[in-house]
């Protein structure tokens, strides 16, 4: 009764919950306040959770053909696909916008019963850990059903992605378990218990990648099979060379011709391995070449490309696709965004969201107590005698996660938790050793005492563990008392296993009825692709500052339905901020996407946006990286700058420089009055562009600060002084506190209080680190809109992104950027800052001693928001120096590596 007047009502959290309170007191059922919550969570992951539709832009040549075809399309594969997806508990709204999306996806690519030569290059861009495997697998169910017959999934450069790929597919497409084709018995799973007809013909299977002596020994030719054929492929060149040869003197028409079957491919992690990432425009890595070829080998083919990050290469260097390679695999003809279910616990919610401006984090923990244990930077042979005690409480907190998700009914789900802190394998290995000794040592100690009740608490590790219980799940629904009974049985068969070149302890499928309870060591394989069943607590330590890799080494981004708020996340606070940063800059690009689709543009303007984003510039610096200085550039329209960044001697002399722009202000009539006073400080309009562009060129800029180079933005502006950048709204922050003022003439300024990161002092660098990695506080682009146009954006996005709207609140926190697009005049912020000192804790929890040339006095920084340009195209040209950038934001990690000493 209550789910059908959800399904169709559609209560707000707050109404369901009384909802469930009046049944519960009318039926006399007398269930405690934390099983009601419970039902109330449960009831809401299945009836409100919602997923938009996405993005898309087409090139303009596009012809549609899937609506004319629609009725002689049977939907076989796609039908049972939907009914398992339904089955595994995925909501009727996710399953009908799946529905719809893959539609979309499919009308996109070629038609195969078109028998003329046709070629589609096409990307999908998702989010890490969304579901992209879902969408991939049932747009391979509708082109099969099309009338595709021949499928390539080529899924990631290590074998456990490829086989759990495999896995996805053999389960939601083909309906055997392939790794036990040649074993006796019924080895129907997935899609095939729903119906067992027509199934696919698999030349991989979960224990082996293609091989062409194998796929020989099959003497039926490609266009003879009435079924599709699928593979799922190791991204190697070896593989993919034999894949070439192998359908090469298979095909029908001959050895030298292309085959005559409509293929797909499906790339996935497309960033990765794909792309033409050589200096030399000739030179073409191997794997890129291959794919290249491996699409001409037919008359009839489509490639999509899946990624997660909006900034991935392919999209970044225009160098990759430009007419000197004549063809590569720029997705010129559709790029689709997806939207992620409103469930999906994502980096928005945990970097954006989950960092409130005026509370603690929710989810994330700061590591500070690696550095005499396990250094971020550490050499091949780094001991580890034992865990920091930041790794030490995330295990207690894991075991306790385990124990109080078993107490709500998931003891049958797996849980797990992610250790990602060396690219060393042997020091991966000690990790996991110290992991294992000290589970152990809580199993037997939970083993013997935790049963005596309060007695047990006499053990220091049992009294550890509700310390822990006390810090992060005192609230989860649940005494002391009754979770330290339920200890042993949640914990005793907790594991701890390696995921790296030398071995993958992963193993879901063997479980039985119980789920599995699994700390997983690891590094690079733990980066990309490979998903974590119940991936509840994270321990992640790792230098790179790489937007793309970064992001994929999220794993802990995914859905947590009953459990996300027994979540946690230590990691580094200089990580926090950078995840911040691109997690801002990438709901950025996806509400650009969302922008071009209504415009009518095409991929190629889309590729242009992400190359021309300020944020691009850390990747296209890296990817053009060899000695000595490089120019990129960077476009500035519809771009939010700030100084995140600053030189500490630069300090006294920029903060003259701001003296001055107070005091031109001044002069000119903007004087700090009441009536000026706005919320964040004195907003003054129409100032002139002279009085931006005279403090900018006073300014002096840290070298580590790229993307606040003054003679760039300074040509930005005086190419468009005259017309759209001629008055400004400038902003002169200023809040209220406890603290100080600065004061300089007139003006009497509250100060922002920001911290910094104190390693950076010891390069003359103050990074502003207070949770989100800048000074201005959310919202701030919103100052100076009409209030009409502020509003009708907020009511745009909402109805664009239903999942952002909170269930209880029905708040939203809006990204600045909608607001950017709808303002009139450029905003100039001036930012005066007091670093705090009352905040710095070391290993012990204890004030941290500050150095020597910790600031005492403000500093002063600054940011502008630049609306959308007439003629938004235009770049200017940043220089960066590539020895500086390694210094500040390391190399990336490529693999995991037992032959090299440094990191």
């Amino acid at each position: 009764m209550i789910s059908q007047s959800l399904a169709h009502q559609r209560k707000t959290g707050v109404e369901l919950r009384e909802m469930i309170s009046s049944f519960n007191t009318l039926l006399g059922v007398g269930a405690d306040g934390a099983s009601l919550e419970l039902l109330a969570k449960d009831i809401e992951s299945r009836f409100s959770v919602s997923m938009g539709l996405g993005a898309m832009v087409d090139d303009a040549n596009f012809v549609p053909w899937l609506d004319d075809a629609k009725a002689s399309i049977t939907p076989f594969y796609w039908e049972r696909y939907k009914k398992l997806l339904l089955k595994n508990g995925l909501p009727q709204d996710v399953v009908t916008g799946t529905d719809a999306i893959t539609d979309r996806i499919l009308g996109r690519l070629g038609n195969p019963r078109l028998e003329e030569r046709w070629d589609r290059r096409g990307m999908v861009v998702g989010h890490v850990q969304s579901g992209k495997t879902a969408n991939y697998t049932g747009l391979i169910c509708k082109a099969a059903d099309a009338g595709y017959r021949l499928i390539i999934v080529i899924a990631g450069i290590h074998n456990n992605l490829r086989n759990q790929t495999q896995e996805r597919i053999d389960e939601g497409f083909i309906g055997r378990d392939t790794g036990r084709a040649r074993q006796k018995g019924d080895h129907t799973i997935g899609v095939g218990l729903f119906d067992d007809r027509k199934v696919p013909v698999s030349l991989t299977n979960t224990r082996r990648d293609f091989h062409k002596d194998t796929a020989s020994s099959n003497t039926s030719q490609i266009d003879s099979y009435k079924v599709p054929v699928v593979l799922v492929i190791k991204k190697n060149p070896s593989t993919l060379k034999n894949l070439l040869d192998w359908l090469k003197d298979n095909s029908a028409t001959g050895h030298d011709q292309m085959i005559d079957q409509p293929m797909l491919l499906i790339d996935d992690e497309a960033d990765n391995a794909s792309i033409n990432t050589k200096y030399a425009k000739e030179e073409v890595t191997k794997i890129n070449g291959q794919i290249r070829d491996l699409l001409a080998t037919f008359n009839r083919s489509c490639y999509v490309g899946y990624t997660a990050t909006p900034f991935a290469n392919i999209f970044v260097d225009p160098d990759q696709y430009d007419d000197a390679l004549k063809e590569d695999l720029f997705p010129k003809h559709f790029i689709i965004g997806l939207d992620a279910p409103s469930n999906y616990f994502g980096a928005g919610k945990v970097f954006i969201d989950g960092l409130p401006e005026d509370g603690p984090p929710v989810w994330l923990r700061h590591i500070r107590d690696n550095e005499d244990l396990l250094p971020i930077k550490h050499r091949i042979d780094q001991d580890m005698s034992e865990l920091p005690p930041s790794l030490d409480a995330a295990l207690r907190a894991f075991l306790l996660a385990r124990t109080i998700r078993n107490l709500r009914g998931q003891a049958s789900k797996h849980c797990s938790m992610l250790v990602n802190a060396s690219r060393f394998t042997s020091v991966q290995g000690r990790i996991r050793n110290r992991i294992h000794e000290r589970l152990v040592t809580i199993q037997n100690a939970v083993r013997i005492n935790g049963s005596l009740g309060k007695a047990g608490l006499a053990d220091p590790e049992i009294s550890a563990l509700r310390d822990v219980w006390l810090k992060e799940y005192a609230g989860c629904g649940f005494e002391w008392e009754k979770i330290q009974a339920a200890l042993l049985e949640a914990i005793a068969s907790a594991k701890v296993v390696e995921v790296n070149s030398r071995g993958n302890g992963l193993d879901y499928g063997s479980s039985g009825e119980t789920g599995q309870t699994v700390i997983a060591v690891g590094g690079f394989s733990l980066s990309r692709g490979l998903t974590l069943e119940g991936l509840t607590v994270t321990w992640f330590l790792r230098n790179t500052m790489m937007y793309d890799t970064l992001m994929q080494m999220g794993r802990w981004f995914g859905y947590r339905g009953g459990y996300e708020d027994l979540c946690r996340i230590w990691m580094p606070e200089e990580a926090i901020d950078w995840y911040s940063h691109i997690a801002e800059a990438t709901a950025e690009l996806h509400l650009e996407l969302k922008n071009m689709e209504s415009a009518k543009l095409t991929p190629a303007d889309f590729g242009l946006a992400v190359r021309s984003h300020p944020s691009a510039l850390l990747v296209t610096a890296r990817n053009k990286m060899g000695s000595g200085q490089k120019v990129v550039n960077v476009g500035l329209s519809n771009a939010w700058v700030e100084t995140a960044k600053l030189g500490v001697k630069d300090a006294p002399d920029n903060m003259d420089a701001a003296k001055r722009f107070l005091d031109e202000l001044s002069r000119s009539g903007h004087l700090p009055d009441d009536d000026r006073k706005v919320t964040g400080g004195f907003l003054f309009e129409e100032v002139p562009a002279k009085h931006v562009l005279d403090f900018l060129a006073a300014w002096k800029n840290h070298e580590a600060a790229f993307l606040t180079q003054t003679k760039p933005i300074r040509s930005y502006i005086n190419d468009r002084v005259e017309d759209e950048l001629e008055h400004w709204d400038v902003l002169v922050a200023s809040v209220k506190g406890d603290g100080k003022p600065f004061e300089h003439g007139a003006w009497v300024i509250g100060p922002q209080m920001r911290k910094i990161g104190l390693e950076d002092l010891k390069q003359d660098l103050l990074s502003i680190g207070d949770k989100k990695a800048r000074i201005a506080s959310r919202g701030v682009e919103k100052i100076g809109v009409d209030a009409i146009a502020a509003k009708q954006a907020e009511d745009k996005y909402r109805k664009e992104y239903p999942g952002k709207v909170n269930e209880q609140t029905g708040k939203v926190n809006y990204p600045d950027s909608i607001y950017r697009r709808v303002r009139e005049r450029p905003l100039f912020v001036l930012q005066i800052v007091k670093i705090r000192e009352d905040s710095y804790e070391g290993p012990d929890g204890q004030s941290k001693e500050l150095p020597a040339n910790f600031p005492q006095s403000p500093v002063v920084g600054w940011g502008m928001s630049l609306p959308t340009s007439a003629v938004p195209g235009v770049r200017v040209e940043y220089v960066v120096n590539t020895q500086k950038f390694r210094e500040l934001f390391g190399e990336d990690d490529e693999a995991d590596e037992d032959e090299v000493s440094n990191v």
